[in-house]
C-alpha cells in the first residue's frame, strides 16, 4: 500500500522563501543481509529577506494495520481482550526537526500536517458507530471511550520499540547559511513499499513550503521472488510453506528414529 501524505501547502508567494532538497539515496535493496541503512537528506532554504526558519522533515513508510490486544486476569489466569485494530498507522513513521515540533508550531498545525507521532491520524473503524445526539446530528462514538489514548499510546509503544517510529527534536541541523542536514535511520524491520519525505519550511509558528521525494524500500535476489510469490499467490504459497514444513518434520523424525 502506497504512503498517504497530507494535502500539499498552497505554492508560496514569490517574495517567500522556498526550500529545496535530495536524499543521497532514493531505492534502498534488503536482501538476507540486511541490518539496516542509513539515509542522508541536504537541502537548502532560499530565503530574499534572511528571516529566521525552521525545517521539519517528516518520513512515512507504508500503512499497516496493527492488532492489539489487552491482557486482563479472570479467575486466576491472563487471557487477552478482544483485539482492537488500527488503521492508518504507517508502518514507518519519523519526523525530524530543528527544535522541538511544539516549539515551531501550534498544535493544530502540527495535528494538520500530521507532525509527530502524537498527531497522526489513525483510529479503530470496527470500534466505531454513528448516534445521533439530541435530534440534530450525528456524531462518531467509538466504543473504546475514554480508554482510547491508552489504546492509541499502546500501538505507539510498540512501534517505537521496534525503532519504527521515532521523533528527534533536532534530528535536522543548519551545516551553514541555508543549507541543513537530516539522518534518516531504516531499521532492519524496516516494512518493504514507497515512502514519502516531506520536507516541510517553517516561518513564525507556519508551514510556508515545501518539497516532497519518495523512497523506495524493495527486496532484491531470492527474497524477492519468495516476497512476490506469497503476495501474489498466497495460496500457493502457503500449501508449499505447509508441504516443505511436513517434508522437514519427516525427515527430521527419521533421522531421528535411525540413531
Amino acid at each position: 500500500m502506497m504512503a498517504v501524505s497530507p494535502p500539499p501547502i498552497l505554492a508560496p508567494h514569490p517574495s517567500q522563501a522556498v526550500v529545496s532538497a535530495a536524499l543521497t539515496e532514493t531505492n534502498v535493496r534488503v536482501n538476507s543481509d540486511f541490518r539496516g541503512d542509513r539515509i542522508v537528506l541536504y537541502g537548502a532554504v532560499f530565503d530574499p529577506l534572511s528571516r529566521h526558519s525552521d525545517v521539519v522533515v517528516i518520513v512515512r513508510g507504508p500503512d499497516q494495520p496493527v492488532r492489539i490486544a489487552r491482557k486482563s486476569r479472570v479467575a486466576g489466569v491472563w487471557v487477552n481482550s478482544r483485539p482492537v485494530v488500527f488503521q492508518g498507522a504507517p508502518g514507518f513513521y519519523i519526523a525530524a526537526s530543528t527544535r522541538p515540533l511544539d516549539d515551531i508550531a501550534r498544535f493544530g498545525v502540527l495535528r494538520r500536517l500530521e507532525a509527530g507521532v502524537d498527531h497522526l491520524a489513525m483510529n479503530a473503524p470496527a470500534e466505531q458507530r454513528i448516534e445521533t445526539r439530541y435530534g440534530v446530528r450525528d456524531v462518531v462514538v467509538s466504543r473504546l471511550g475514554a480508554d482510547y489514548l491508552d489504546w492509541r499510546r499502546a500501538v505507539v509503544r510498540l512501534k517505537e520499540a521496534a525503532h519504527l517510529y521515532d521523533v528527534a527534536d533536532h534530528g535536522v541541523r543548519f551545516v551553514d547559511k541555508g543549507l541543513f542536514r537530516a539522518e534518516i535511520a531504516l531499521p532492519a524491520e524496516a516494512p518493504i513499499g514507497q515512502y514519502s519525505v516531506r520536507i516541510l519550511l517553517f516561518q513564525n509558528g507556519q508551514p510556508i513550503a515545501e518539497k516532497d521525494r519518495s523512497l523506495t524500500v524493495e527486496k532484491v535476489g531470492v527474497e524477492r521472488r519468495l516476497y512476490l510469490w506469497a503476495h501474489r499467490r498466497p495460496w500457493s504459497y502457503g500449501l508449499a510453506a505447509m508441504a516443505f514444513a511436513l517434508a522437514a518434520g519427516w525427515g527430521a523424525s527419521s533421522a531421528l528414529r535411525r540413531d
